[in-house]
């Protein structure tokens, strides 16, 4: 019996799109970021702190924490469009 390993690559291929261009901030003082907490553990703890820090250090207005239902369920259409609406920078992260 043939032994057969299938390695899948788990990278989208090119569409017919257009690429977006790179969006860069000038700084974080007086900005809003936003993040997405995936719902994993901890995750919700390291927020708490990431927000303290940028907004005593960095000078960020205001920061928005969305939580999801799961890591495998992305955030709801609602969820996306407040954070594009009002911030200026969105994190999504995993915790553990």
């Amino acid at each position: 019996m043939d032994a057969c390993t299938l390695v899948l690559e788990p990278v989208a291929q090119p569409g017919n799109a257009s690429p977006l261009s790179p969006q860069t901030l000038d700084g974080l003082a007086g900005k809003v970021v936003g993040f997405i907490d995936n719902a994993k553990p901890n995750f919700n703890n390291l927020v708490d702190d990431l927000a303290d820090l940028l907004i005593a250090k960095y000078g960020v207005k205001a920061v928005i924490k969305r939580r999801k239902r799961g890591p495998a369920v992305p955030a709801p259409d609602e969820v996306m469009k407040e954070l594009v609406e009002q911030c200026d920078a969105v994190i999504t992260g995993s915790g553990d």
